[in-house]
């Protein structure tokens, strides 16, 4: 395994398998400038209900092959990051969006320092356009699921596989009803980065979120 695979790894196996890993996969090095991203929670549910659109990742992929998660990805040149959004909701889930412009910010998340590929991504909050029908596309997608959050909680580890940031994404959405609730209750609302840490402990490390112990402000 190259050496930015195994921190492609390590950042995979800590969010998804108890947020603990091995010191040999921790990056030690200065640390590396986030690339900009953007991912999407698509809505639906209207006032009725609150269901969230996930995604499976291709077990094939180095990047958190098989675990399930919003559809998103990285910003390229010339975008903001509500187009990088618009643009991977119709690429890995066949949903078109009509307008950047109403995409709704909900957080945003940057890898740990001491892992070496970093992303600085800004999640969004959108319903799903009326008669749209999203699909998996089959390469970097090959599953997708409408869940109820709590639902997709209780599945971890049985039935999906999820990520760290998509757990905290989760269990932040739970408490809301409705998709209507949710967005009424986002708008306007001002965005504070999350950066959580890689805190070693003898020959472990585990990620610690702002606020717990072990974080250093």
């Amino acid at each position: 395994m190259k050496p930015q695979d195994s921190q492609i790894h390590f950042w995979a196996v800590l969010v998804v398998m108890g947020h603990e890993g091995t010191l040999a996969a921790v990056e030690t090095d200065a640390p590396t400038e986030p690339r900009q991203a953007a991912t999407v929670i698509l809505l639906r549910g209207g006032a009725a209900a609150l269901e969230v659109l996930l995604l499976r990742r291709n077990p094939a992929a180095r990047f958190m092959g098989g675990a399930w998660v919003f559809p998103g990805g990285a910003v390229d040149a010339g975008e903001t990051h509500r187009t990088a959004g618009v643009r991977e909701v119709a690429e890995e889930a066949g949903v078109v969006l009509p307008d950047p412009a109403a995409l709704v910010p909900f957080s945003r998340w940057i890898t740990p320092a001491q892992i070496r590929t970093r992303y600085d991504t800004t999640f969004f909050l959108a319903p799903l356009p009326e008669g749209a029908e999203p699909r998996a596309d089959g390469g970097e997608c090959v599953d997708l699921g409408w869940f109820a959050p709590r639902a997709a909680l209780d599945a971890n580890g049985t039935a999906v596989e999820l990520v760290f940031p998509t757990i905290k994404t989760l269990e932040q959405l739970e408490p809301f009803a409705s998709a209507a609730e949710l967005l009424g209750w986002a708008a306007g609302r001002e965005v504070v980065p999350i950066e959580p840490q890689v805190v070693r402990e003898g020959e472990v490390a585990r990620v610690v979120l702002p606020g717990e112990p072990g974080y250093r402000g």
